[in-house]
């Protein structure tokens, strides 16, 4: 019995720490930005993004962070918030980034990928005619990954 408690203990130990550290880095990630003059925000978060051109690109002055959005999907109504939205309207393109701060990948891919069609069906309806693309910024090793 004393070994169960302390397993639940440390469970839910390990999932507020999970939780506190992805809700720091959503935090610390919604400030950078990639200018023409440079990057801005966290410098240690700056320079593990400028590794990857895709990542600095999607990170400048076309994205937008913490993007709230709502409708209907399947009749469901659904409110959601994007970590962040490149929208480059010229080329009519849109791609939904999401962070995740998970050390293992495959674990919640499932639900990871209906999160994502939702917010590409979303955005389908508020921007017709724009090719939509998501990804997943995997945050234990700064990889991105395309999904949709």
């Amino acid at each position: 019995m004393k070994n169960k408690l302390q397993e639940l203990l440390d469970a839910k130990s390990q999932k507020h720490f999970a939780t506190t550290s992805g809700t720091d880095m959503h935090k610390r990630l919604e400030h950078v930005f990639f200018h023409s003059d440079g990057p801005v925000g966290d410098k240690e978060l700056c320079d593990k993004i400028s590794k990857n051109s895709e990542l600095v690109k999607l990170m400048g002055p076309l994205s937008k962070t913490e993007v709230p959005i709502a409708g209907f999907v399947n009749g469901i109504f659904v409110s959601r918030r994007i970590d962040r939205l490149y929208i480059d309207k010229d080329n009519k393109q849109i791609v939904v980034l999401d962070y995740k701060t998970d050390t293992s990948k495959d674990v919640f891919r499932d639900k990871y990928i209906i999160q994502l069609k939702e917010y590409r069906d979303l955005l389908t309806q508020v921007f017709p005619g724009f090719t939509i693309s998501c990804k997943i910024l995997w945050l234990c090793d700064f990889t991105l990954e395309n999904i949709i």
